[in-house]
């Protein structure tokens, strides 16, 4: 399975970024990821960046991680990403959101909560959901029901 994470901004915080890199190095097993992470600026600045990242992956599949995705479970969730045949893309924006381009191009719009989180914690919920859905494809014990 190949996955790339494109991201504003690089993340702060040294205990989320370990949590991160943990969750990257248990996904490795299940799936080959690349993270691009994009400078913060303003919403039309940081839409079109993620466009122009978007246009190198032209044939794969873009999930946008916004308010008013699909919510799933995490088996749902699991289903969802087996179901792609092909490289999935996952984006998730800066502080103030996404431009509305970017949300236009994704095929699968998905909201990991009702909540609302900062854009750091967006992307360590994640990739722990990246994990465990990839787990899960694979038959392994990290998800209890």
């Amino acid at each position: 399975m190949l996955l790339k994470l494109v991201l504003i901004g690089k993340l702060k915080d040294r205990a989320l970024q370990a949590r991160c890199d943990e969750f990257a190095k248990w996904l490795s097993p299940y799936a080959k990821l690349e993270i691009v992470e994009l400078p913060d600026s303003n919403v039309a600045k940081e839409g079109q960046a993620i466009v122009k990242a978007l246009e190198k992956e032209r044939s794969a599949a873009v999930v946008v991680l916004s308010e008013e995705g699909r919510q799933f479970t995490s088996t749902e969730f699991a289903a969802k990403l087996g179901s792609f045949d092909r490289k999935i893309v996952f984006v998730i924006g800066g502080p103030c959101g996404l431009a509305p381009e970017v949300k236009q191009r994704a095929d699968l719009l998905w909201s990991l909560s009702k909540l609302t989180f900062t854009h750091e914690l967006a992307r360590l919920l994640l990739m722990e959901q990246l994990f465990r859905a990839t787990n899960i494809l694979h038959g392994g014990s990290y998800h209890n029901p």
